[in-house]
């Protein structure tokens, strides 16, 4: 197997070439009409998919987590099988860092409950679901409840024979832009990446660079890993480092590429604002997470200083923390992950609620999302109008055998 992540148990459920033979191979997802796209024909019908049109009760008959590893992350789907044959859904719950809980939350508590119940009813299964443990909002659960959402929705677009874009609202776009991550260990690599970026045709760049000396989150170079073992964070040094690097790139690449960036929230509230306002001259697409969760009140301050459009959302589980954001246009971007709010349903919700403010939507793309849950972020930008940009995903070639139809970039 590629590498696992060192957290993984050395468990039989995440060896893909075993999951491969377990029943429903490969998830199944070769029969995916309505999240997967089939060949060359993107999001075209399948084959494979059972003709279910009709005024028949769909069941539920069965919910199940499926754990796998096939490269470096530790992803969970949800497989919902109903009473007609051959149709099933399926979509992304993963919690990379607690996914025996969610596999857990799932199969001991979700399953039993939705058993016997109309696939179809997919709001009332929602809200039914979401306040079924009495206490709610947690990472678990609500992505528990983002898989269970994703199957029914897939479910009801091979009920229609459509493409779940189609099911909200048709293509707002032919295409959906996206952004890549260019780190590395110096600001001179960092901006190589992003030249190489470019001539593969992509307009947007979010750029991180190491800070030399000091432990750097959110760079991809080689000796970023043990930096962070090894040595201390601190703020200030990063603070004054990152103009440098958009000063950098902008001049070496132009004005053509947007450049974007992650604070990570890994800052004071004090000495965020200043690193926001100290990279205007260099007119960033977004500045993602310069506060906490806990700060938030910090960005009606920043918002008065400051037109460097921002971004926020993607450890959000809950509607309170998002709402004073939008309604107080104190953002520009909602990065909500869509399996930890709990699915297409409450995102569909979240972007027509950002579009009467004119802030746009940016879901939570990384490493740790299946190729599930970025088919269902395709869906939902096509056919959003308040759409902005969705973070990219490059799929190793373990993951495009465990999961046939993975999407794919071209140009950007």
């Amino acid at each position: 197997m590629p590498g696992r992540h060192p957290l993984a148990a050395p468990t039989a459920s995440f060896d893909r070439r075993r999951l491969l033979t377990h029943s429903g191979a490969a998830l199944g997802l070769s029969g995916l009409s309505s999240l997967f796209a089939n060949g060359k024909a993107a999001f075209a019908q399948s084959p494979a998919t059972p003709k279910t049109t009709g005024e028949g009760k769909i069941t539920i008959t069965d919910v199940r987590a499926i754990v796998t590893q096939p490269s470096r992350s530790r992803l969970c789907v949800v497989k919902i099988e109903t009473n007609v044959p051959g149709l099933y859904g399926i979509g992304c719950a993963t919690f990379t860092q607690r996914i025996r809980l969610v596999e857990a939350a799932v199969n001991q508590y979700l399953r039993p409950f939705l058993i016997g119940q109309d696939a179809t009813r997919i709001e009332d299964i929602w809200q039914a679901s979401f306040v079924s443990s009495y206490w709610r909002n947690d990472g678990v659960l609500n992505n528990a409840l983002g898989g269970v959402d994703m199957a029914l929705w897939d479910i009801l677009g091979k009920r229609a024979g459509l493409p779940l874009y189609q099911l909200l609202g048709r293509k707002a776009r032919n295409a959906v832009d996206t952004y890549v991550h260019a780190s590395g260990e110096s600001i001179d690599e960092v901006t190589t990446k992003v030249a190489d970026f470019m001539k593969q045709g992509f307009r947007h760049v979010r750029i991180q660079t190491l800070v030399p000396g000091y432990s750097t989150y959110g760079t991809a170079a080689e000796s970023a890993v043990e930096t962070r073992r090894d040595q201390v964070w601190e703020p200030a040094p990063y603070v004054r480092l990152v103009p440098k690097l958009f000063e950098h790139v902008r001049k070496a690449v132009g004005d053509e590429v947007e450049l974007l960036h992650d604070v990570h929230e890994r800052t004071p509230p004090i000495l965020a604002m200043q690193l926001v306002k100290s990279l205007e001259p260099y007119r960033p697409f977004f500045i993602e997470d310069p506060f906490s969760p806990e700060d938030v009140g910090y960005f009606e301050t920043l918002r008065k200083q400051t037109t460097v459009p921002l971004a926020m959302g993607e450890l959000f589980n809950n509607v309170n923390e998002w709402l004073p954001l939008v309604s107080g246009r104190l953002i520009d971007f909602i990065r909500c992950h869509v399996s930890q709010v709990g699915g297409i349903t409450p995102a569909r919700k979240i972007a027509a609620l950002c579009e009467f403010f004119a802030v746009r939507t940016a879901w939570h793309g990384p490493g740790d999302t299946s190729p599930v849950g970025q088919a269902a972020h395709v869906h939902l930008d096509l056919s959003c109008s308040n759409f902005g940009i969705q973070e990219a995903r490059f799929f190793t070639e373990a993951e495009q055998e465990v999961f046939p139809g993975c999407p794919e970039l071209r140009d950007g």
